[in-house]
C-alpha cells in the first residue's frame, strides 16, 4: 500500500477515535503482505488479539533478543496458544551464552552498546522484514512511549515507506485494562529490554 504523507495525514484525522478493529480492517483490506510485530512486552497482547481476530493468519514476528524473563517467555507461550498466533521467530545470530562470556550487557554509554543492540535487535528485525516485505506493519505503539512516538501517529511511514499501523496509539493503560478484562486476556509487567534499559528510550526500530 503506497501512501503519501498527505495522506497519512489526513487518514489519521479520519482514523481519531476510531474503534481498533475497524482500523485494523481497512488496513488488511488494502495490504498486500501484512505482518504484525510483538516482543511480548506489557499490553502486547491487546494488538495481537485485534490483529489476529481480523486475520488468523497473520504472520506474527517475534525478533527474540534472548534476555526475556522467565514470566515473558511463560506469558509468551501462553498468548501463542490462546490465540493460535501465526509466530514467525527470529533471533540473534550469535548464542545469548557466546555474547555474555565476550561482551555482556554493555551499559548505555559504552561504545559496546550500539553493536550490542544491532546483534540482539536491528539485525534479527531487519532479517525479518527483509524476509516477508511488509507493506504494511501492525505495532502496538502508544503516545506517551517516547518523545520520538508522541510525533508519530494511528498511521507513520517508515523510513522504507511501510505504512505503520497502531490501532492504540490513543489508548491509555487504563483503557487496555478495561479491553483485557473484556476479553479475558492475560497481561505480564515483568519484563526487561537490555537495548533500551530506559522505559523512554528507543532501540532503534521505529526512529
Amino acid at each position: 500500500m503506497a501512501l503519501t504523507e498527505a495522506q497519512v495525514q489526513k487518514l489519521n484525522i479520519q482514523f481519531k477515535g476510531i474503534p481498533p478493529e475497524e482500523i485494523i480492517s481497512w488496513a488488511v483490506k488494502h495490504a498486500t503482505t501484512p505482518v504484525v510485530t510483538t516482543n511480548f512486552r506489557p499490553y502486547e497482547v491487546a494488538i495481537l488479539h485485534a490483529v489476529s481476530g481480523v486475520r488468523k493468519d497473520i504472520p506474527v514476528v517475534w525478533c527474540d533478543t534472548g534476555y526475556n524473563t522467565p514470566k515473558t517467555y511463560k506469558h509468551a507461550d501462553e498468548i501463542i496458544g490462546k490465540l493460535n498466533l501465526n509466530v514467525k521467530l527470529f533471533v540473534p545470530k550469535q548464542t545469548t551464552a557466546h555474547r555474555d562470556a565476550v561482551m555482556g550487557i554493555p551499559q548505555i554509554d559504552d561504545p559496546k552498546h550500539a553493536e550490542f543492540t544491532e546483534q540482539v535487535k536491528l539485525e534479527p528485525f531487519r532479517r525479518a522484514m527483509a524476509e516477508f516485505k511488509p507493506d504494511v506493519w501492525f505495532t502496538n505503539l502508544r503516545k506517551g512511549q517516547t518523545a520520538h512516538r508522541d510525533s508519530l501517529d494511528i498511521l507513520s511511514l517508515s523510513k522504507d515507506g511501510v505504512l505503520k499501523v497502531s490501532p492504540f496509539y490513543h489508548w491509555n493503560d487504563t483503557q487496555l485494562d478495561a479491553y483485557l478484562r473484556k476479553y479475558k486476556l492475560p497481561n505480564e509487567h515483568n519484563y526487561f529490554d537490555p537495548t533500551k534499559v530506559l522505559e523512554n528510550r528507543e532501540c532503534g526500530l521505529h526512529s
